[in-house]
């Protein structure tokens, strides 16, 4: 992995760790606060690719795992992963990976709308079916309750979502990380014999 690479990793953890230090808004029937972290992990994807984005939250799970408060509320720790909370907060990695995979197929015809669905598909779908679960049984709630009550993060996951798409969308014409795939990539021009 070149420098530039790893600068990107942790970068993208930084910002996840930034991210945390807004306050989370608490809801009174679910223990699980509305954060601004599920931002970080659809623009690490959309940004980043696939393993880039993958290994940015790695990173920043690493962090919290060895107890630095990185997570919103100021939350650290292997404790992390028993809680509420810990199904989404596992759901970061293949969220990210799969936003950064489909971004990297889409990459040549790359539009807001497209990113969105990336997004969507990634950030919202794949973090709830990881997240949802593991709220039911370590809040020790029905599982038609607990997705039930998660459907009230949508709107604001929707907002993420378009926020996202449209910084990968302005960054990949203004200053590209991703590179496309290796089959859609332009053929480099014979030489000229002379």
């Amino acid at each position: 992995m070149k420098t530039r690479d790893l600068v990107h990793v942790a970068l993208f953890a930084a910002l996840m760790a930034v991210l945390g230090l807004l306050p989370p808004l608490a809801l009174p029937f679910i223990p699980v606060p509305i954060t601004a972290q599920t931002l970080g992990v659809m623009l690490a994807g959309s940004i980043l690719g696939a393993r880039k984005g993958f290994l940015s939250l790695l990173l920043f799970h690493l962090l919290v795992a060895a107890g630095l408060p990185l997570l919103a509320g100021g939350n650290g720790g292997l404790a992390v992963y028993v809680g509420p909370t810990g199904g989404f907060f596992v759901g970061f990695l293949p969220a990210a990976f799969l936003i950064g995979w489909l971004t990297e197929r889409a990459w040549t015809r790359l539009s807001v709308p497209l990113a969105f669905a990336i997004n969507v598909l990634g950030g919202i779908c794949v973090l709830y079916a990881v997240g949802i679960p593991w709220l039911a049984v370590a809040a020790k709630l029905p599982l038609a309750k607990a997705a039930l009550s998660s459907l009230f993060f949508v709107p604001g996951d929707c907002v993420k979502a378009a926020l996202a798409a449209s910084a990968a969308v302005t960054l990949k014409r203004a200053w590209p990380l991703i590179q496309p795939p290796r089959s859609t990539r332009p053929a480099a021009p014979p030489p000229s014999s002379t």
